[in-house]
């Protein structure tokens, strides 16, 4: 008669030759040093169901990690009769038809109609356990593994941030609102790489207006965030305009990552010598040490690209921002085959 192995055991089997087993072995530790000072069920229950949460979405974008994903924010309440239903059901469908595949919260209203316009075939829907409100809409119910349960909130936020390469952020209450804040939060803070945000609202429609009324008077006028900082984001009154400024986000600009406490700015292309210089002089300001030099470096994928390089101030995202967008303002030339809209991962044609 076999034994039956315990899970510790069944682990231990796992963690022979895993790449990541001594991040595994620190976590377990942590799970142990936690079981030494907590046998309070609620406890438990949250550091399971967190555990859970981040399983199932691993699982959920593991396929997904090519295609670059465009994230709607929007009210729930949104009714198909006013203006900003059809507006989000058009962005999510050309935001499909440009290879993107596009993540709501899947619930009603603007969500229900960005899930419409991208189709099965495009959409993830990020649920979370509601009393009332949200139930996950129909249009992203029936896509088979594309629609994830979640627990908790901040589960929720850790993967629409951590999976979204642009965020639509349309008209909506306190939901849309904590969406929108904690997001350019992390960005202000350098906790998520550099996306492009777009505030939607259909032509005529002063919510976003309004709202940058508001923060200009009462944050940026008495000096509670930077001059810069309403870089962090763009508004487009149309889908075909949010989704330029989205594809225009990533035309010379490819990623961002950090190497040896520099930071480097991955490109489709090489900067002329001129042009460098003329960064170095307009935004000097971004580096607490040196100067932007370029290069070359392989990204997450192993693909050599052009990059720039220095020592970034943390509290100059907001400049960084604007250095990004005058790099994909300049007049060079980007070979379309290098890069689509959607695709995350791109390489050179092959050679004839």
């Amino acid at each position: 008669m076999a034994i039956e192995r315990s899970p510790l055991e069944a682990l231990a089997d796992a963690l022979k030759g895993h790449p990541q087993r001594r991040s595994i072995e620190r976590s377990v530790v942590r799970l142990l040093e936690i079981a030494r000072n907590s046998s309070d069920p609620d406890e438990w229950r949250l550091i399971t169901g967190a555990l859970a949460d981040i399983r199932d979405g691993l699982d959920v974008f593991a396929p997904h990690r090519q295609t670059r994903k465009v994230t709607v924010f929007g009210s729930a309440r949104t009714e198909p009769s006013e203006a900003a239903y059809p507006l989000a059901e058009e962005l999510a469908h050309e935001a499909a038809r440009l290879g993107f595949e596009v993540m709501t919260g899947a619930g009603g209203g603007v969500m229900e109609a960005a899930n419409r316009g991208a189709g099965c075939e495009s959409s993830i829907g990020l649920n979370v356990d509601l009393p009332f409100e949200q139930h996950a809409n129909r249009y992203v119910n029936a896509c088979d593994g594309r629609l994830l349960h979640f627990r908790y909130f901040f589960t929720r936020k850790l993967f629409f941030l951590r999976e979204s390469d642009a965020l639509v952020v349309m008209p909506g209450g306190f939901g849309t609102f904590d969406e929108l804040f904690e997001a350019l939060t992390l960005i202000q803070t350098g906790r998520t790489p550099p996306i492009p945000v777009v505030l939607l609202a259909p032509e005529g429609d002063s919510f976003w207006s309004d709202w940058l009324v508001t923060i200009e008077r009462t944050l940026r006028e008495r000096g509670l965030i930077s001059p810069e900082d309403t870089a962090l984001f763009k508004r487009a009154s149309s889908a075909a305009e949010a989704l330029e400024q989205i594809s225009r986000f990533y035309r010379v600009f490819h990623a961002v990552q950090f190497a040896e406490e520099k930071l480097e700015l991955l490109l489709h292309c090489p900067l002329p010598a001129a042009t460098l210089t003329e960064l170095n002089r307009r935004f000097g300001a971004l580096v607490d040490e040196g100067n932007i030099s370029q290069g070359e470096s392989s990204d997450r994928h192993g693909i050599l690209r052009p990059c720039l390089r220095f020592h970034l101030d943390r509290r100059k995202v907001g400049l960084l921002y604007q250095l990004i967008d005058v790099l994909n303002g300049l007049p060079l030339e980007v070979p379309p085959s290098i890069e689509q809209p959607g695709q995350r991962v791109c390489t050179p044609p092959p050679a004839p």
